[in-house]
């Protein structure tokens, strides 16, 4: 089930955002010195899916990390997220 489901008739903003944030800092361990910015925006570039959702961590000291999941932010869930930021960090670990 995508993080952050709720009823389509329970009122107020959706909590997606918010749960996405705190499982990328959950997942990968960050303290709360560091800036976690989840963004669903248009995407215009050829071949493109329409909707893109981008997750970027912010650490005070370091580099800036940045992934982009081609679905819709409601779609996603924890198990996209560990796929897609947990994989990288792999990745790079071994670079």
């Amino acid at each position: 089930m995508p993080l952050g489901a709720r009823s389509p008739r329970q009122p107020g903003p959706s909590p997606q955002l918010r749960e996405l944030k705190e499982t990328v800092r959950r997942l990968l361990g960050l303290d709360e010195d560091t800036a976690v910015m989840v963004r669903q925006l248009a995407c215009t570039e050829p071949g493109c899916p329409p909707v893109e959702t981008v997750v970027a961590v912010l650490p005070m000291d370091g580099a800036a990390r940045r992934w982009t999941l081609h679905v819709l932010a409601d779609r996603i869930t924890e198990a996209d997220l560990r796929r897609v930021l947990l994989a990288t960090d792999q990745d790079q670990q071994n670079h």
